[in-house]
């Protein structure tokens, strides 16, 4: 059972990493990049690229949310964990549906036009999604401070 949590938790972690890892490459390298290079190229590469990452987001959120919902049972089973623990669970996962809401919306190829974000949410939400992203990592630092915490003093 253990080799099958340590499996799930590292797909967990290397789903997560990669999502928010290419959301802060593709915002600060690739549309900077894109908008500095020429203009006859540069729209067909930018599709490739959001092509290519939302296939990968959409890879990621799978493996989240089965690997996710394992986890939260897995832990929720093993061990009395409290209040804290369930508080900064439902904020983590508060936080990972609206990125996966944010990714959906985004993933839309009328709204992923870097040319064309023309309301204050499409301009606004990959910015927004990163934020989410990163807060998503420091709740689960939290729960699994909580979590070890709660085991070393049973």
């Amino acid at each position: 059972m253990l080799e099958i949590r340590l499996i799930v938790r590292a797909a967990h972690i290397l789903a997560a990493a990669t999502w928010v890892g290419g959301s802060l490459m593709y915002l600060v390298v690739v549309v900077p990049a894109l908008r500095r290079g020429p203009i006859d190229r540069a729209p067909g590469v930018a599709a490739q690229v959001a092509a290519l990452f939302k296939q990968v987001v959409n890879i990621c959120i799978w493996v989240l949310l089965l690997s996710g919902v394992y986890l939260t049972f897995d832990r929720l089973t093993q061990t009395t964990l409290g209040i804290p623990y369930i508080v900064v669970l439902c904020a983590k996962i508060g936080a990972a549906l609206a990125m996966f809401v944010l990714a959906i919306y985004l993933g839309q190829s009328n709204i992923r036009r870097l040319v064309k974000r023309s309301t204050p949410l499409s301009r606004a939400a990959p910015q927004l999604m990163l934020a989410l992203g990163i807060l998503v990592f420091v709740l689960g630092a939290i729960l699994n401070t909580i979590y070890e915490t709660s085991i070393a003093q049973h």
